[in-house]
């Protein structure tokens, strides 16, 4: 039997490197991309094909598809987890900013889907499997262009798989809570070098502390539990449509469908210690 193929983008650290391995512990063939192949040396010594790839370069996506289908002839497994968390008070952050936040949280996510797709119709079998967050589902101040884009690729996540069902293709969507990877931390640097002077400082302030006593919490998931989850989706004959894991995830996605607007705002700005109202 063919051994099946896997691309892993983000694949040089946290979440993407622990799929990248849990993925090829589980025999696939796993190709992981980065813009920075220097980083994956790690996994390509334990078997993964390190890949070239920046899911903002249209050129670099298709060379990795074309690539990946011109050695093993198949893509069985797509997992769109390139991304980051720009923060800022909406006001502040640079519009061009928010476009690139668009453009490597999503439109990298849904270009590859549209270079992967063809291969995957042809097989009459594939899985795509987009890395959302607890923050597709919740809001947070100072998160906006973060969060809008993880909303923005729950959406279209829900859409493609209404499209590519009846080609044996699952879309799979994954919402991690509290991890415990480099994220927490360059989400506060952001959020201070953005919003860290002038109306918005005392909030900008606040919520970096939060961002970085989560980082640091040991309450946080290690991402081999995030691993875990996309192992048992695309190995699964009928994966789940979501899959909510980490710290947090499920308990805070139950409480934006129990409360009010208002009563949820309350929970998070008392959670993430923002200022009153001056």
């Amino acid at each position: 039997m063919t051994a099946k193929t896997a691309l892993v983008t983000g694949a040089s650290s946290g979440i993407g490197e622990a799929t990248a391995r849990k993925l090829r512990a589980l025999g696939f063939i796993v190709y992981g991309a980065a813009r920075r192949t220097d980083r994956l040396k790690g996994l390509a010594a334990e078997g993964v094909r390190p890949l070239a790839m920046d899911v903002t370069d249209d050129a670099s996506m298709q060379t990795g598809i074309d690539r990946i289908v011109a050695e093993t002839g198949r893509i069985d497994v797509l997992v769109n987890n390139a991304g980051y968390g720009s923060y800022g008070a909406l006001e502040d952050v640079d519009i061009d900013e928010g476009r690139r936040q668009f453009e490597v949280n999503v439109f990298g996510a849904m270009r590859l889907a549209q270079l992967a797709l063809p291969h995957m119709r042809t097989q009459g079998s594939g899985t795509i499997v987009n890395i959302t967050s607890m923050g597709g589902k919740i809001h947070t101040p100072l998160g906006g262009w973060y969060h809008g884009t993880k909303f923005a690729l729950e959406a279209l996540s829900d859409c493609l798989r209404l499209e590519v069902r009846p080609f044996g293709i699952d879309v799979v969507i994954i919402e991690p809570g509290g991890i415990a990877t480099e994220w927490g931390g360059i989400a506060a640097d952001l959020v201070q070098e953005t919003s860290g002077k002038g109306a918005y400082a005392s909030q900008a302030e606040a919520v970096a502390k939060s961002l970085r006593s989560e980082a640091n919490s040991n309450r946080n998931s290690p991402p081999s539990v995030i691993a875990d989850a996309i192992g048992k989706a695309v190995t699964a004959s009928k994966p789940k449509t979501r899959y909510a894991v980490g710290f947090g995830a499920q308990r805070l996605i139950a409480a934006r469908g129990l409360l009010s607007d208002r009563q949820f705002d309350a929970l998070i700005s008392r959670a993430v210690g923002m200022p009153r109202n001056q």
